[in-house]
């Protein structure tokens, strides 16, 4: 993530830099997109993922824990380093009785063309409207300024995700047991932090000790 952040401000302006620091210490003092406390049973849900197959939630923690992360999209660099990490410990995470399951609002086109670069082992799944990530209390309406700057950039969210929402996830990680019980969570407005790899590892040692 750090190698990422440095390209960032080599390649990009200040002006959209500092409009990202800015939109990201809003996000945070808004107490908007916290996610859920640990403890709390995770909402089931059944969604699309990029292989055309729905996917339950309950029917996956019936089988053992599940990590489930919410990601902001392929054209996020933050959000392809994080699953092509976690495609790394992907044999570990199978080895712990485990399974991984990844959601973002983007359509089931992009979450395709996403593992087409990737060859992740594990289900991107489509949240149309974030329906589920509001449910996971991390639903945010990106502002209106910083959607001038995404477009400037050549990213629009309009055609990554299908609607004009331009509504996306508070990158999210969240590990559960097979009762649904989160028992662990990274949740952070920033979206360059997510959890790590190692820490994902450890988690799912701890629950099945």
């Amino acid at each position: 993530m750090e190698a990422a952040t440095a390209q960032m401000k080599r390649i990009l302006p200040q002006e959209a830099l500092d409009a990202f620091e800015t939109s990201i210490r809003e996000l945070r003092e808004s107490g908007v997109g916290t996610g859920l406390e640990l403890g709390t049973k995770a909402p089931d849900f059944t969604l699309t993922a990029h292989t055309g197959s729905k996917i339950t939630l309950s029917e996956e923690t019936a089988k053992g824990p599940v990590v489930l992360t919410f990601y902001r999209g392929g054209w996020c660099p933050f959000c392809n380093l994080q699953l092509a990490a976690y495609e790394r410990i992907w044999s570990d995470i199978r080895a712990a009785g485990a399974q991984l399951i990844a959601v973002s609002p983007q359509t089931s086109d992009q979450s395709n063309l996403l593992n087409e670069k990737h060859r992740l082992s594990f289900p991107l799944l489509s949240d149309t409207y974030n329906q589920t990530a509001e449910q996971y209390n991390l639903k945010f309406k990106m502002p209106d300024h910083l959607q001038d700057i995404y477009r400037s950039l050549g990213i629009s969210l309009d055609a990554f995700n299908g609607d004009h929402s331009w509504e996306l996830p508070v990158s999210a990680t969240f590990i559960m047991d097979k009762e649904r019980i989160i028992r662990a969570a990274q949740v952070d407005a920033d979206y360059k932090k997510r959890m790590e790899p190692a820490e994902i590892i450890r988690m799912l040692n701890s629950i099945l000790t």
